[in-house]
């Protein structure tokens, strides 16, 4: 059977938000905040845990990731039975060497107070604002 192409965005709709979801409801049960979940939540942390009793953590977590993806699938309107997506591997991000180190620059050498002729003192604000002043009074007072 073929799959199209909107079924196919929609399953990877589908496993993206349940391995969102997944991580959040995780990790607001280990903060003690799962009674805060709604139902669907909480009945899908109960399976994980039943599942843990059995298997890895990795493998219980990836079934649970999958019994979401499924009820996912079908709530966002997939047709049919959902397709099978691949496993994620955390070995696969790494491997792509997509990685920048984010590394300081070096710091620029600081220039010298009077380092000589050739460079400008700032002018002021203030100064420039006193001689926009003068600048407009001295137009007002000769129009009279």
């Amino acid at each position: 059977m073929a799959i199209k192409a909107a079924d196919m965005l929609i399953a990877r709709r589908a496993d993206t938000r349940a391995r969102a979801d997944f991580a959040t409801w995780k990790m607001l049960a280990k903060l003690n905040g799962a009674s805060a979940l709604p139902a669907e939540a909480q009945n899908f942390l109960l399976s994980y845990k039943q599942m843990l009793e059995r298997m890895t953590d990795a493998d219980a977590s990836e079934a649970t990731i999958q019994l979401m993806y499924k009820s996912y699938y079908a709530e966002m309107g997939g047709a049919g039975t959902a397709p099978e997506i691949p496993a994620r591997s955390a070995d696969s991000a790494a491997d792509t060497g997509n990685v920048t180190a984010f590394r300081r620059l070096p710091a620029k050498p600081k220039v010298a107070a009077s380092s000589g002729p050739t460079t400008k003192p700032p002018l002021p604000a203030a100064l420039i604002f006193a001689c926009l002043v003068v600048v407009y009074v001295g137009i007002r007072y000769y129009w009279r």
